[in-house]
């Protein structure tokens, strides 16, 4: 088994302390385990590759990678000359971004209330940093997300697919931590609607099925602000 994808939801509420402690425990063994997109299966990549042509190239596209963990695909988007601001809910992982990317800059911060002015990014990226958000939550990630982005700017949410919520404390079990960790999952359908919600419109999506030790299919939307 191994580390399951994703950032923390970047949340500093009293709901997301237990996902804050969870990380920042297994932050440097995840930032070992996963230091790259080596383990990406190649259509979660594609989606990455084309939201990363979707913004503007030559270095002028600013990006946020929204519940950036230890910022893997922060790095995998600098590569491809986006201007990458990395937000994250522990300050662990955090660290760890830091660590492994003096160059590019990652702040402690809430995908709920971001710190950042209206219409910042030409792109923000949700890549598995919604899942550890129960649905009554999401309204407010998503609206924050459209409110950094600016007219014409491109957002991409990765996420299991699928019904219920999944304990993934197993995953860390072996490498020595005891947590507690949940993630939920979602429909694409349901995704695209609060995209909709909040002035975005789909123009990808990708839903593939589970590979390898995985559970659930894995799924991808990419959208467009109005």
């Amino acid at each position: 088994m191994s580390f399951p994808p994703g950032g923390s939801p970047a949340s500093t509420t009293d709901g997301y302390a237990g996902v804050r402690r969870a990380y920042d425990t297994v932050a440097e063994d995840y930032a070992a385990y996963l230091p790259d997109t080596r383990g990406e299966a190649p259509l979660d990549l594609a989606m990455i590759d084309a939201f990363a042509d979707a913004v503007p190239a030559g270095g002028a596209a600013r990006v946020l990678d929204a519940g950036c963990g230890t910022g893997r695909m922060s790095r995998y988007l600098a590569d491809r000359g986006c201007r990458v601001q990395g937000v994250d809910l522990s300050p662990g992982m955090i660290t760890m971004a830091r660590r492994a990317n003096p160059d590019l800059a990652f702040a402690v911060g809430s995908l709920t209330d971001l710190p950042y002015p209206d219409h910042r990014f030409d792109g923000v990226l949700l890549w598995y940093s919604i899942i550890h958000t129960p649905p009554a939550g999401q309204p407010r990630i998503f609206a924050e997300a459209a409110r950094v982005l600016r007219p014409g700017g491109h957002l991409l949410v990765g996420f299991q697919s699928g019904e219920g919520i999944r304990d993934v404390s197993g995953a860390y079990r072996r490498f020595g931590h005891e947590i507690q960790l949940e993630r939920h999952c979602y429909r694409a359908d349901q995704v695209a609607a609060q995209l909709a919600a909040v002035g975005l419109r789909e123009v990808r999506r990708m839903v593939r099925p589970a590979r390898d030790s995985e559970r659930d299919e894995h799924a991808s939307l990419l959208a467009e602000a109005r």
